[in-house]
């Protein structure tokens, strides 16, 4: 065999051995796990649950420690009536004229719930409500007493609104539709057994003791809502004519105006919760 033909051989037979001796691949490992963590002492535990708590009270409307001003609306006309169709209606001056005089013998201007409407509106749409230191009742004409969650969004239309008023009415509840709360919801009566122990209840009315919104605020609210003093409700009416009275809450302490001129039920609303978030710096 001459030299030119060993040659080739031998390098024919060492790229051969090269093909066969290729690298092996890496076997993947599976990754490590991340160390157990430490169970949390008890006194961590607690405060962890209580911050949570405290940033879910603002969205969810649950329980603080701060104080919460009270608000209940009272003698409101939300009465629901069958149409001729059958179907559930929420009575109105508008809608049933004819049917208040003839069939109810009553002025039809008494049947009102857009006062309701208006005044619940700007309950929450405050900044007082926002920041979840408002809690807000109402009491019909016909003594149901119906409790708001803080975060229920109240339709800004009057028809959507009479449609959910409705529904409350005869189911006794609304729920959201996501998570299940109870939005609002109809309560047992008598209103004083929801109010918190030392609660003081003031009732508003044009002939009561005349205060400026700022001397209310300074008078009977707290300086802070987290001073711990007791807690504050006020009586608004939400009918169209009349008064808030003590022979229907008995536990008012005090009947008090905010103007020399008659107010409508908004307009009050406004300007007291206006000088509270004013006092308790609620921008």
């Amino acid at each position: 065999m001459s030299d030119d033909e060993s040659d080739s051989s031998f390098a024919s037979s060492s790229s051969n051995e090269e093909e066969v001796e290729q690298p092996k691949k890496k076997q993947r490992t599976a990754p490590i796990p991340a160390p157990l963590e430490i169970v949390p002492t008890a006194d961590a535990a607690s405060s962890a649950i209580q911050n949570v708590a405290n940033s879910k009270s603002i969205l969810t409307g649950e329980k603080t420690k701060s104080n919460r001003l009270i608000v209940l609306l009272d003698q409101a006309k939300l009465e629901t009536i069958k149409n001729r169709r059958g179907n559930h209606e929420l009575l109105n001056c508008d809608d049933h004229r004819d049917l208040c005089k003839k069939k109810l013998k009553k002025d039809p201007k008494e049947f009102r719930p857009d006062i309701c409407h208006q005044e619940l509106l700007a309950l929450l749409d405050s900044p007082l409500n926002k920041s979840g230191h408002l809690q807000i009742y109402i009491r019909t004409s016909r003594n149901v007493l119906i409790e708001l969650h803080p975060s229920v969004r109240i339709p800004r239309t009057y028809k959507r609104f009479a449609g959910l008023m409705v529904q409350l009415l005869h189911k006794m509840k609304i729920k959201a539709s996501d998570n299940g709360t109870t939005l609002m919801k109809v309560i047992k009566n008598p209103f004083s057994q929801h109010l918190p122990v030392g609660t003081h209840v003031y009732g508003m009315s044009c002939e009561g003791m005349l205060y400026s919104p700022m001397g209310l605020a300074k008078a009977l609210i707290p300086v802070s809502p987290d001073e711990g003093a007791n807690q504050v409700c006020f009586v608004i009416g939400a009918m169209s004519s009349g008064h808030v009275t003590t022979e229907d809450h008995p536990y008012i302490e005090k009947m008090i105006g905010i103007s020399e001129y008659p107010l409508s039920g908004a307009a009050a609303i406004n300007r007291i919760l206006g000088a509270i978030e004013h006092q308790w710096g609620i921008v």
